[in-house]
């Protein structure tokens, strides 16, 4: 069975229709005391409904804000502008987060960060998830659920948009896969879809340049682990029992590379070090050590609680270049190949098979030093193999930022959206561009739009691995033939 197909019904988490607004009585007086009204009875296995929360301070007096937990234990934020336009964006958030459970205060962080959205009018629903670590499907199944609720108790929305940013960029597309519009004019969810920053080459490729790092790291480091320490295949990430903290880590980093210093203080060596890593594996130095503790902490989340200790990750046949000595490096660096059944897995938890049916936007910093750029090439490549291409405008800036965009571009991106499902006529980059400049004048962040931008291909970016030409990674078919057997995926 598949592990997290969401069941035909969600379990009803809100009163019925004749109490709904009685039962928002209770206020919360910040972010962390949502743990405190709902503990008690999830600790019973039971749900409280929405409950009116203080909202973020730029949202005072412009919305009414609740929090909530569903009944798969993901706590939601909801808000509901004073102006409300009658449509609704379900954010799906990034990460993922390593913790072991829903955590109360990062959908209301969201709400925060995301006000721009309840400010355009729309009303706003977001996850915490049920619990942290991998798991795209998990997420995507709980996007969902807080949309139902919502519905329950507001009613259904005029039109519904998903939105995600990161990682959540991932699982928003997987929502529109699952939930979005069927094919012969079937009408699903949701009707459009915003992805800001995505990571959207799926988890059997996207985190390849992640690998690569690792590897090439402990070839130049030799400390993550030091030879005098408990050996383990460096695409585990770190082994199951490991203590060490980001904290170490990044120490050891400083240690090999001295990226913390300024480079006239690091040693000859380290300042090599750093060269070499940072030429072969193309990662921004100011973000090195963030894709590191990718490699290493995700990573084990990944392999040792999602997939049992099995190992989806390969580097056979890669040719690292662009170092001091590339034959010492290739001859050096530690090789390993993917066990098929945990790439089957990660891949049909998290690749996309490109079945859109609905408008998609994208949104995404030419200079992002995270989910670099040509994600966005993997995905036009993945909706083309599907011959779903048609169905994706996809727009680029010239900001060199992950996290946080232009507001003025998330509320043009959020009118353009709106304005092709609305009425039927798609945008272009030129069009997108050019209808920002009227949002920067309400929230003057400056617009930054490159029209005339192409991403190259996903494999001038990360070596491709046996079959990594070809997209999407996942077809239709192969989900349908995966989905029939027993246990496939990632659990929830």
């Amino acid at each position: 069975m598949d592990w997290t197909r969401t069941p035909a019904l969600i379990r009803r988490s809100v009163p019925p229709a004749t109490r709904r607004r009685t039962t928002l009585t209770a206020v919360l007086a910040g972010a962390l005391a949502v743990g405190f009204l709902v503990g008690a009875s999830n600790a019973r296995g039971e749900t409280a409904g929405p409950a009116r929360a203080e909202c973020p301070a730029d949202l005072a007096g412009k919305a009414t804000c609740y929090t909530g937990r569903d009944a798969n234990g993901a706590y939601y934020a909801i808000a509901v502008p004073a102006d409300w336009n009658g449509s609704l964006v379900v954010h799906a958030h990034g990460g993922p987060d390593l913790g072991a459970e829903s955590d109360p205060t990062r959908s209301l962080d969201d709400l925060g960060r995301w006000s721009v959205m309840v400010k355009e009018g729309y009303a706003w629903a977001g996850s915490s998830y049920r619990r942290g670590g991998y798991g795209t499907r998990m997420a995507a199944a709980d996007t969902e659920s807080v949309r139902r609720l919502f519905v329950e108790e507001f009613g259904t929305p005029r039109r519904t948009y998903a939105h995600g940013q990161s990682w959540g960029g991932n699982v928003a597309a997987k929502v529109v896969e699952t939930y979005g519009a069927g094919d012969r004019g079937r009408h699903g969810a949701y009707d459009g879809a915003l992805l800001t920053n995505g990571v959207l080459g799926g988890g059997s490729r996207g985190y390849d340049y992640r690998v690569d790092l690792r590897v090439v790291y402990q070839y130049y480091c030799a400390n993550h682990p030091r030879p005098t320490e408990p050996q383990y295949p460096l695409w585990q990430g770190l082994r199951a029992g490991s203590t060490m903290t980001s904290a170490v880590l990044r120490a050891r980093l400083q240690e090999c590379t001295g990226y913390a210093y300024p480079a006239q203080e690091r040693t000859a060596l380290q300042q090599r070090n750093l060269d070499d890593i940072l030429a072969v594996t193309r990662i921004p130095e100011r973000t090195l050590e963030s894709h590191l503790r990718f490699a290493t902490f995700t990573f084990r989340d990944i392999v040792h609680d999602r997939l049992g200790g099995r190992n989806p990750f390969g580097n056979q046949g890669v040719r690292y270049s662009g170092s001091h000595d590339d034959a010492a490096l290739n001859a050096g660096v530690e090789r390993f190949a993917p066990d098929p059944t945990a790439v089957r897995d990660l891949s049909y938890d998290s690749d996309l098979t490109g079945k859109v049916s609905i408008p998609v936007l994208t949104l995404h910093a030419i200079d992002d030093p995270t989910a670099f750029v040509e994600h966005e090439a993997a995905y036009r490549a993945t909706l083309h193999g599907a011959r779903r291409d048609g169905h994706l405008v996809q727009t680029f800036t010239r900001e060199s930022e992950h996290s946080e965009l232009s507001d003025a571009e998330y509320a043009n991106s959020m009118a353009a959206l709106d304005a092709w499902v609305r009425k039927g006529r798609k945008p272009t980059a030129g069009s997108v561009a050019a209808s920002c400049a009227a949002f920067d004048g309400t929230y003057g962040t400056g617009c930054f739009y490159d029209p005339a931008f192409r991403p190259a291909p996903y494999a001038s970016r990360v070596e491709p691995r046996p079959g990594g030409l070809r997209w999407p990674a996942m077809t239709a078919d192969q989900e349908r033939a995966w989905s029939r057997i027993d246990g496939v995926g990632i659990a929830p």
